[in-house]
């Protein structure tokens, strides 16, 4: 059997088991810190309650980018079950982790706020189009010269057309620049 000093004065010894094979290694059991979350959204709920490990380098952030794409939110924010939503939850924008630090085994609330759909702002946009069309039509009696000599390949398109698919493709252009990216391409 060898002995190997530790280097404080102690020995250790070391060997091989009753079989013959070497020892096994100590294992090390580590906690995660955890949070327990009760989600709400838009005040109304909980609509879910969970455990989020905490992250970092000290173990003590949140993974808020993580609780915004699971659940669909563009924010999220401190809640009360008195005093209502609260401060909003920042978070780098590296890493995804919560600026605040948390304790384990702490109960968060926190209160989300839905990403806006796409088609509310694009009927917005529309009826509006619709709306300014219907008053020049009517305060026009003759189209202006220019509407009349509005020809695109053959096909006479009046303007009002061609300005919304001018605002939509914008609008669709803002919200969606990073979907392609996101997916790879």
């Amino acid at each position: 059997m060898e002995e190997k000093s530790n280097g404080i004065g102690e020995i250790e010894e070391l060997g091989t088991n009753s079989d013959g094979s070497p020892p096994n290694p100590k294992t090390v059991r580590t906690m995660v810190p955890e949070v327990e979350i009760r989600l709400y959204r838009q005040g109304k709920g909980p609509i879910d309650v969970f455990k989020s490990c905490l992250g970092g380098w000290d173990q003590d952030q949140l993974e808020v980018r993580n609780i915004l794409d699971k659940y669909g939110f563009k924010s999220v924010f401190a809640f009360g079950l008195e005093s209502g939503r609260g401060v909003p939850i920042r978070f780098n924008p590296r890493n995804g982790r919560s600026l605040l630090n948390y304790k384990d085994g702490s109960v968060v609330y926190i209160d989300g706020e839905p990403k806006d759909s796409l088609v509310k702002p694009v009927t917005k946009i529309l009826l509006g189009v619709a709306v300014i069309t219907l008053l020049i039509t009517l305060v026009t009696r003759e189209p202006p010269e220019w509407i009349r000599n509005l020809n695109v390949a053959g096909i006479n398109f009046p303007p009002w057309i061609l300005a919304c698919v001018v605002i939509v493709f914008t609008r669709m252009r803002k919200r969606t620049k990073d979907f392609l990216k996101n997916r790879g391409w």
